[in-house]
């Protein structure tokens, strides 16, 4: 299993990104999917997850309004469009995959997530 995150850079205050992440090896409709993020010295925090069908979706509180996550199964990919980034959105951001939580679930944590992508960076100047 092999997912691969794509998209990060660096980016004004008030700018957008959006992140990719494919994934291959794997019966991508048969995993919920997440993004988490991480800065050096802090734990990694959940940024969102969608459901198996792409039909509901849950944020943490500090992004929640600004970013979305969606996903197509058909080519094996999960997004995370980012808009008004903020200095505090500087992170490198990762892709997860988890097969056995229920989907009403939708963990937010990392340790329900099987799978991971190496990271994406995204910076956000002030």
């Amino acid at each position: 299993v092999q997912l691969q995150a794509s998209g990060g850079g660096l980016v004004e205050a008030g700018g957008s990104l959006r992140l990719s992440c494919a994934g291959s090896g794997l019966t991508f409709v048969k995993y919920i999917m997440g993004w988490f993020r991480q800065t050096p010295g802090k734990e990694r925090e959940f940024v969102g997850s969608i459901s198996r069908t792409g039909g509901s979706s849950k944020y943490g509180d500090s992004v929640a309004g600004r970013f979305t996550i969606s996903r197509e199964n058909a080519k094996s990919s999960v997004y995370l469009q980012t808009n008004n980034l903020k200095p505090e959105d500087t992170a490198v951001y990762y892709c997860a995959a988890d097969r056995k939580s229920p989907s009403t679930s939708m963990s937010t944590s990392e340790v329900d997530y099987n799978f991971w992508g190496q990271g994406t960076l995204v910076t956000v100047s002030s």
